[in-house]
């Protein structure tokens, strides 16, 4: 079992470091820039986790091995620039989905062995998986998938909840840690395939029905103010609605 969970934790990193090279590569980075992406996606949010739960050292500081696969990993990417210069905008977003359900599933595996609570496990999971996808793209300056409307922190708090129900459950190990993989990375992959997301909060303008007309008023005497009464006034809500339709509203209030 502890095997089985150090090269599914190896297997996470070199995925992450390889999605941090690609947007390296996309940021027109040098090669030192594609190592700090590859790193910092690698292991930042391991070592986070590790500094949360009070881990000393952390796991990379006690095993260097994962630095070794970072450069490896870095140097083959250099070496295969053209190839993954090449790669399509959709590879970025699908490796990013096979680091988050590994990372998701090793960092809830190791709080519980930390005989920490299940919650706490949870949250564990997703402080792994997240916490380096948004250090990377911090730093590539752009807006990270965890603060978008898509599906992709929900994704690993469900795998985490998975692997931790089903540990409660007296589930075997390593049926656990699959079943909680192919959750987090089925979650996150139909989210990229169909566009799935959360709704958002978004100002949506609601036009009242105009007023009754009423006889009883005066005419007005100029064009302004018979405008100003037959122009219905608008209220501005805020609702809870989808992006698309958000999209949708915004385009029509603008034209």
């Amino acid at each position: 079992m502890a095997s089985l969970v150090y090269w599914l934790d190896m297997a996470g990193v070199i995925v992450f470091a390889l999605s941090g090279v690609i947007l390296a590569c996309r940021s027109r980075m040098d090669p030192f820039g594609m190592l700090v992406l590859a790193a910092v996606t690698g292991i930042g949010g391991g070592t986070l986790r590790d500094l949360v739960l009070g881990v000393r050292p952390v796991f990379w500081v006690a095993d260097p091995t994962y630095l070794w696969v970072i450069l490896a990993t870095v140097g083959l990417s250099i070496v295969g620039f053209h190839y993954i210069h090449r790669l399509s905008r959709v590879f970025l977003p699908v490796a990013d989905a096979f680091g988050l359900a590994l990372f998701t599933v090793i960092g809830a595996h190791k709080a519980l062995q930390l005989e920490a609570p299940g919650v706490v496990a949870v949250l564990m999971g997703l402080l792994t998986g997240v916490a380096g996808g948004m250090v990377r793209d911090v730093l590539a300056r752009r807006v990270p998938m965890v603060l978008r409307q898509e599906v992709y922190a929900t994704a690993s708090i469900v795998g985490g909840i998975a692997y931790v129900g089903l540990g409660t459950l007296d589930v075997p190990p390593g049926i656990a840690i699959g079943l909680a993989l192919a959750t987090t990375l089925g979650l996150r992959l139909a989210a990229i395939y169909w566009g799935l997301s959360l709704p958002v909060f978004a100002w949506v303008v609601i036009h009242p029905l105009a007023p009754p007309l009423d006889t009883t008023e005066p005419v007005a005497n100029n064009a302004s103010e018979r405008k100003e009464r037959a122009t219905p006034r608008t209220k501005a809500r805020v609702r809870m609605i989808t992006p698309k339709r958000a999209r949708k509203k915004r385009g029509a209030d603008d034209a």
